[in-house]
Order: C-alpha cells, then sequence, then structure tokens
C-alpha cells in the first residue's frame, strides 16, 4: 500500500532567527575578529599619537577622522553582535564583556561626556581593555582580579589592623630615640609601610639596635607576619580566583558549544522518528527485508533432489 500521506512542511524561521543566524556566522569567523583586534590596537596607537602636541598640531584633522571612524566601527560591531542575539537577546545582557562594550560605544553618543575631552579619553582608553575579548588568557586574568576584590578588601583590612597595631607599638618604644621614623602614628605607618616591602630593613634594624636589644623581635615578628603571612595569603586569594574564573571561562565554552549544537539540531531532527518522510523510508527498508526473507523461505522449502533424479531411472532388469 502506498503512503500518499504528504510530509509536513518544515517550519520556516523567522526574520528575526534568520538574522540572528547570519549575523552569528559572521561575528563568529576568525577574520571579524582579528578586524575588531586591530582597530583596538589602531586607537591605542591613535591615544599614543596624540600626546605629541607637534603631530597634533599638523595632523589634527586625520586624527580627528580616524578618531570618528574607529568609533563608526566599533558602533558598527556592536549593532552586527546585537543582531546576531535578536533571537536571544538576554543572553546578550547576561555577558558582562558586552555590557562592558555597550556602555564604552554608547557613553561616546552622549553629550555630556563628548563635550568633556577628559572623560572622552579616558572611554577611549576604556576601549583598549575591550582586546580582552579576543585573548582567552588576559581575560581570564582580568576575571580573576575582579574575582579576588572581596578577598583583597578582607586582607587590606586585616593589614591596615596589624600595620596600626606595629604602628602604636613602635610609637610606644621608638618615639623619643628616632622621633624622625616613629615620632607620630603617621611617620610609623609610613615606616612600617615601606618596610613591608623589605626596603631600607638593614637600617631600620641597626638604628633600633642602638636603642634596644629587643628591637629585634619586634622587627623580625613584623617582617614575618606582613611581608610573608600576609603577602602569601593574597596570593592564594588570587590563585584560588584564577582557577574559578579558568573554571568559568570552560563552562562558558561548554554552553556556547551546547548552544551552537542546540542551534543544529532543528537540521538533524529532518529525520526524526516522527518525521513522515523517515517513517516512510524505515517502511520502505522493511519491505525489502521481508521481501528478502520471503525468498529465503521459498527456497528453504523446495526438497533436495534425490539420487534418482539426480542419475535419471535405473535399466530394465536391474536389481
Amino acid at each position: 500500500m502506498t503512503d500518499c500521506t504528504a510530509p509536513a512542511p518544515a517550519p520556516a524561521p523567522t526574520a528575526r532567527q534568520a538574522l540572528a543566524r547570519r549575523c552569528r556566522a559572521l561575528t563568529e569567523t576568525r577574520w571579524f575578529a582579528v578586524t575588531v583586534f586591530a582597530l583596538i590596537v589602531a586607537n591605542a596607537v591613535l591615544l599614543g599619537v596624540e600626546t605629541y602636541t607637534g603631530v597634533v598640531a599638523d595632523w589634527h584633522g586625520w586624527l580627528r577622522f580616524a578618531e570618528h571612524a574607529c568609533l563608526a566601527a566599533f558602533t558598527v560591531e556592536l549593532l552586527l553582535r546585537l543582531a546576531a542575539h535578536a533571537d536571544r537577546p538576554r543572553d546578550f545582557f547576561r555577558d558582562p564583556w558586552n555590557l562592558f562594550d555597550l556602555a564604552v560605544v554608547l557613553s561616546a553618543f552622549l553629550p555630556v561626556i563628548r563635550e568633556n575631552g577628559t572623560v572622552l579619553r579616558l572611554l577611549r582608553l576604556a576601549r583598549v581593555l575591550r582586546a580582552a575579548r579576543f585573548l582567552p588568557q588576559l581575560r581570564v586574568v582580568m576575571v580573576a582580579v575582579g574575582r579576588s576584590l572581596p578577598g583583597t578588601v578582607s586582607f587590606l583590612l586585616v593589614g591596615a589592623l596589624l600595620l596600626y597595631l606595629y604602628a602604636m607599638v613602635g610609637w610606644v618604644f621608638f618615639a623619643a630615640h628616632d622621633p624622625e621614623h616613629f615620632g607620630s602614628i603617621g611617620r610609623a605607618v609610613l615606616t612600617l609601610f615601606l618596610l613591608m616591602t623589605l626596603d631600607g630593613l638593614g637600617d631600620a634594624v641597626r638604628a633600633g639596635l642602638e636603642i634596644s636589644r629587643w628591637s629585634i623581635v619586634y622587627y623580625a615578628s613584623y617582617v614575618l607576619l606582613a611581608s610573608f603571612v600576609l603577602v602569601n595569603v593574597l596570593i592564594g586569594v588570587v590563585i584560588t580566583s584564577l582557577d574559578e574564573a579558568r573554571e568559568m571561562e570552560r563552562d562558558e565554552e561548554a554552553r556556547v558549544r551546547e548552544r551552537d549544537e542546540t542551534a543544529l539540531r532543528p537540521a538533524a531532527s529532518e529525520s526524526a522518528p516522527g518525521d513522515p518522510q523517515a517513517l516512510r523510508e524505515r517502511i520502505a527498508v522493511a519491505r525489502r527485508a521481508l521481501d528478502d526473507l520471503e525468498s529465503s523461505l521459498a527456497y528453504a522449502s523446495v526438497p533436495p533432489p534425490t539420487p534418482a533424479s539426480r542419475t535419471g531411472p535405473l535399466p530394465s532388469g536391474s536389481p
């Protein structure tokens, strides 16, 4: 029996989905990323060139044109990225880098900022940070620095408390004999802050020994806590944040791969079991298998030939 049921046509993509697919195919190409990265480098070079007053005086018009050209290129790049998320706009605003790019580019069009040359230069300088989007390792480091800020704040609070404590102890014991370094709480904090980098530690220890032999305990305990323990704690915080940033980068890559596979899934679903065309193909294969099985059974049902049928009838008179 022939199946006359017409196959159900696949749903055509909407205009928004078609636009997002085309723009996504464009923005994910390598040459697009290289072009945007080259524009970021060119913008950084322009900022450096504008620090030379002689060059600015001679090439003011060309530099202004190059600046507007970079802004136009960055605007087009941002619009393409927005169009690439036309079918899922929430994903665009969930990415912190997209929000950063949007703020940097749109701020250049605000009237108040465009009239302030200093703020405008700072915004143009912020465009250089967009290079982290195209350098995965730099992006990981920047994310790690951002994630380490809460731990760094705690480290600064503990360090400030330790610094104030030792500054007060130093003022009590050394203010009368060494007023240049411990004459007030401010001078004591500044002295101990410089000693945290081990700069001038030998001179400070020699000056303290002239006052009291117990000063070696003061300086040794301070250097041990401030220069070794706290610094190692800070390094541990940064390394932990770096590991978390790398894990986030891997999760983001996995999410992008899953999104791409999901986008390709409709094409593969055309041959799904519920598709009429796929069902007809499977029925045809089953019919061919049944025909082959029937032929095999018919051939097996034929009796094998007897010896008499192979050699013919026996001659008369034979036993």
